[in-house]
């Protein structure tokens, strides 16, 4: 099975889970038999693919700019002595062209788009093909505007999309409700396929930890919070900040650490100030490797108290290293990790209740901790590679899903 895929980013040029979920995906697929063409917006790592061919779109004098934010919604696109300005539509635009250039000259069964900058570019390459079309929802735009509408022409493209194509891939359940109450895609048209960890590539934490500030703080009896994600509107950390504050209250010796970065960081720095804890907010930027590793295991509790998460694979990684979850009842995640806490992203007072009881009670986290790493242990990608294989056929040879 021949498949074009798009995608938007790959490690090591991504911002979140988006990339990860991508690269693990595309390991098991290929494992499955899958004969796989990445496209990508930017001219590619050049380690880490050697299980499907990864292409830019672009040649390397045709290249966007500063690739390390694959999101800028302007960029510099350079051909040859030539620089012009490009904002995020523009981009999709050269992307769409680049694609059907590509796809008129590649061999390919099925084409598999993640995520809506690739969309454009997909029903292109569908369009001049004939061929069928998957679209793989990893978040939707009422998702990255924290519940709200968003950007009408981002829901525009998602909407022609999910209707165009010949599938549509949530990534949970949660996610699957989420396109027929927003868009009226017809149920038995979108297919659920969780994302997953490969336990076999997660690497083991090192014996020593970058973060020797709270490893000795920890050793004085603090605990340390912690979130990893991009901090944004989405991710509820307004909620997380106040019900640490109220956490703070009955726990004086409490840190919460956020990992990652984004257009919220100065607006949640001035909500600490106010809220009187910013003596107890650290914020340690984006991380990879060791430093991402070692702040899980620093972490006595992991809080992701999103508005609206189709999935949430970093709260798998927290489980991954040992570190209690707490998840909103409005994430994907929740499905698949049973052995988490849940509350809802709002109830302030409930979220602060079961922070303090993971901080207090050792039995409890010890517990948390012992059951979500059962259910870690059982996971794997290759369900998801199955699910799509078997989507992938019902579409190019007709054989029932």
């Amino acid at each position: 099975m021949k498949v074009l895929m798009l995608g938007w980013e790959l490690p090591p040029h991504n911002s979140g889970g988006l990339g990860v979920a991508c690269l693990q995906l595309t390991k098991a697929l290929a494992s499955s038999g899958a004969d796989i063409e990445f496209v990508l917006p930017h001219y590619p790592s050049d380690s880490g693919f050697e299980h499907m061919k990864v292409t830019s779109a672009f040649t390397k004098a045709q290249q966007f700019l500063e690739i390390e934010n694959v999101y800028d919604s302007y960029k510099f696109k350079v051909t040859g002595e030539h620089r012009e300005y490009f904002n995020i539509s523009d981009q999709q635009s050269a992307f769409e062209e680049a694609v059907s250039y590509i796809a008129s000259r590649a061999e390919f069964d099925i084409i598999h788009a993640h995520e809506w900058l690739t969309f454009r570019a997909a029903l292109r390459a569908k369009w001049e093909t004939g061929k069928p079309l998957v679209v793989h929802i990893h978040a939707l735009e009422r998702d990255r505007a924290g519940g709200a509408d968003g950007n009408p022409l981002v829901r525009e493209i998602e909407a022609t999309a999910m209707m165009l194509a010949d599938q549509v891939i949530a990534v949970s359940e949660y996610t699957k409700q989420a396109i027929v109450d927003d868009y009226g895609v017809p149920a038995d048209k979108i297919k659920v396929v969780h994302n997953s960890i490969d336990v076999e590539d997660f690497m083991p934490v090192d014996g020593y930890n970058d973060y020797k500030y709270f490893v000795d703080l920890k050793n004085s009896g603090w605990k340390v919070m912690s979130y990893v994600g991009r901090i944004t509107i989405q991710k509820g950390l307004t909620h997380l900040l106040k019900a640490a504050a109220e956490t703070m209250r009955r726990e004086p010796k409490t840190f919460v650490m956020f990992v990652g970065n984004g257009e919220q960081r100065d607006e949640l720095i001035e909500l600490a100030a106010g809220l009187g804890i910013a003596d107890r907010t650290f914020f340690v930027d984006f991380q990879r490797g060791k430093r991402l590793r070692d702040a899980f295991k620093v972490s006595d509790l992991f809080v992701m108290p999103s508005v609206s998460e189709p999935f949430g694979l970093v709260a798998l990684e927290a489980a991954g290293y040992d570190v209690p979850v707490l998840v909103s009842k409005q994430s994907g995640v929740a499905e698949v990790l049973q052995s988490c806490l849940k509350v809802d992203y709002w109830d302030i007072d409930e979220m602060a209740n079961l922070m303090t009881s993971v901080l207090r009670e050792n039995a409890l986290a010890g517990e948390l901790r012992n059951n979500a790493k059962r259910e870690f242990e059982r996971l794997s990608w290759n369900g998801a590679a199955n699910n799509l294989m078997n989507i992938y056929r019902t579409h190019v040879e007709g054989v029932p899903a």
